[in-house]
């Protein structure tokens, strides 16, 4: 068992394969939000020796869904890893937003294991709705004491190309200059803080 990823361009019609797992996929909640399934718990009566809870033609696609994995990485220094104590955590809530983590105030991010830190996952009816909610909960977002992805992330959804679904592999080098660069002000606090 396991799940198989594909890409889909609608403008070709096509499927592209990228790849098969044998264990869920990070992006899992992404297919819940928009399916209503709880692919874990299918995934457990599975293994329990049960069969699917649904058929293929049950499952109905509704809106769309965005995920952006927070990762203990510095989006201003070449995403380098960030560990320490965090702390301030608070998540968003709020229609449509779900958050998956293990993060708390006082806990210690280690440098040697996964820097996933929380997936924030926003739906809407339609793409600007999922985007304008992941908007919303990013800057709700409050991970304090380490660097993370967070500032990334909604760089990214701020992009006029990436908003109107203009995007590939290489959109980072294209159309976000490479990177993020740090902002002036932060710049002199990171210096008076020294």
């Amino acid at each position: 068992a396991g799940t198989v990823e594909f890409l889909y361009v609608e403008k070709e019609q096509k499927f592209y394969f990228l790849e098969m797992n044998t264990r869920i996929q990070v992006e899992h909640p992404v297919t819940e939000m928009i399916t209503g399934l709880d692919i874990v718990k299918e995934q457990i009566r599975i293994a329990a020796g049960e069969k699917l809870g649904y058929r293929q033609r049950d499952i109905v696609f509704r809106g769309h869904a965005i995920e952006c994995r927070i990762t203990a990485e510095d989006p201003y220094n070449d995403f380098q890893p960030s560990f320490g104590t965090v702390t301030l955590c608070r998540f968003p809530g709020g229609p449509g937003v779900r958050v998956d983590s293990h993060l708390y105030s006082g806990y210690c991010v280690p440098s040697f294991y996964d820097p996933l830190l929380a997936k924030v996952i926003a739906w809407g009816r339609d793409r600007p709705e999922a985007l304008a909610r992941m908007q919303r909960a990013l800057q709700e977002l409050r991970i304090e004491g380490i660097a993370t992805t967070q500032p990334f992330h909604q760089a990214l959804l701020a992009n006029a190309f990436f908003q109107r679904g203009e995007y590939s592999t290489h959109f980072i080098q294209r159309r976000m200059g490479g990177g993020l660069r740090r902002p002036e002000g932060e710049r002199a606090r990171e210096v008076v803080h020294v």
